[in-house]
């Protein structure tokens, strides 16, 4: 029947896919993934050649040959136009198969960019934006990073959004455009010049300079229950209010909890309702800017005593 040349198109296809099945219900599927790859080697003109390499590279990914697969899969992307079996596009379920197993960011980043191109309708444009800039910030590509988080921001459920794996993805986007378009000007070259400027302040009861001192983005003030992604967990007060009239101190030393990229100071005196104070010091995890990369910044503060 595969010799007649007066098969029609579709008649053909059930054929092959007779043959192909039969071979994989009888448990020789190295005889399945050689017809189908010699007939595609062999009639380079066939409309479905797409998806027999579809059902080659399928085969190799359920035994978790996971760079085979990926072998074939790509092969179809470049090589063979889209075409829908069973009313999906074997295009799409390619790139889809592809972004699990790719194990190259570079890779995985012309993935997202072909889904986003050519499948917008089949998938959240919002995810896609914050998985994007995620894999470039993976290989170092800071402007694409920050570009893909701004759009990622633009879109109307950017707020609201669940990302699997992603539990604080808008937190993480406005924080970081937030930043980059900041003055950066309040960061300290180590922790100790910070450490030393913050209790020079308090001692002084200089709330203009602890103001300076404070960031001027994403800064927080909370209890330790709540979060930073809570809006009402971001501040923007000014020292003086709780410094009038109060006897400020602190410890000689950092929290014994602190860690070489995060701090705490512990302050009493503020209020008669919340009298301890943590002030929280953070290294700026910023690679955009090489300058501000690694530097300190007051990042926040949390209320009452640590859990």
């Amino acid at each position: 029947m595969l010799d007649d040349t007066s098969i029609s198109p579709q008649s053909r296809y059930a054929v092959i896919n007779r043959i192909a099945s039969f071979y994989y219900s009888q448990g020789k599927s190295d005889d399945m993934v050689l017809f189908l790859t010699d007939w595609v080697e062999t009639h380079p003109g066939d409309s479905y050649n797409a998806y027999w390499l579809f059902m080659v590279a399928s085969h190799y990914l359920k035994l978790n040959e996971e760079p085979i697969a990926e072998y074939y899969y790509e092969r179809i992307i470049t090589n063979f136009p889209d075409l829908l079996v069973n009313g999906k596009s074997v295009h799409f379920s390619c790139l889809q198969h592809l972004i699990q197993i790719s194990k190259r960011s570079a890779n995985r980043i012309n993935y997202f960019n072909r889904v986003i191109h050519d499948f917008p309708q089949q998938v959240s444009i919002t995810e896609m934006y914050m998985r994007i800039a995620l894999e470039y910030e993976k290989v170092g590509d800071w402007d694409a990073a920050l570009k893909s988080y701004e759009l990622f921001l633009e879109q109307p459920d950017s707020s609201t959004i669940q990302i699997a794996g992603l539990p604080n993805a808008y937190t993480k986007a406005r924080q970081t455009v937030d930043f980059s378009k900041s003055s950066k000007d309040w960061t300290f070259e180590t922790l100790d010049e910070l450490e030393n400027a913050v209790k020079k302040g308090i001692t002084s009861y200089n709330w203009r300079a602890l103001d300076r001192y404070r960031s001027k983005v994403n800064f927080f003030a909370m209890s330790w229950k709540s979060s930073e992604s809570d809006p009402n967990a971001l501040e923007n007060f000014s020292m003086h209010n709780f410094m009038l009239g109060n006897r400020i101190r602190y410890l000689d030393t950092l929290d014994e909890s602190s860690t070489p990229t995060e701090a705490y100071l512990r302050t009493w005196g503020w209020t008669s309702y919340v009298n301890v104070w943590y002030l929280y010091f953070r290294k700026v995890d910023f690679p955009a800017d090489p300058e501000i990369h690694g530097r300190w910044e007051w990042a926040g503060i949390y209320f009452g005593e640590k859990l």
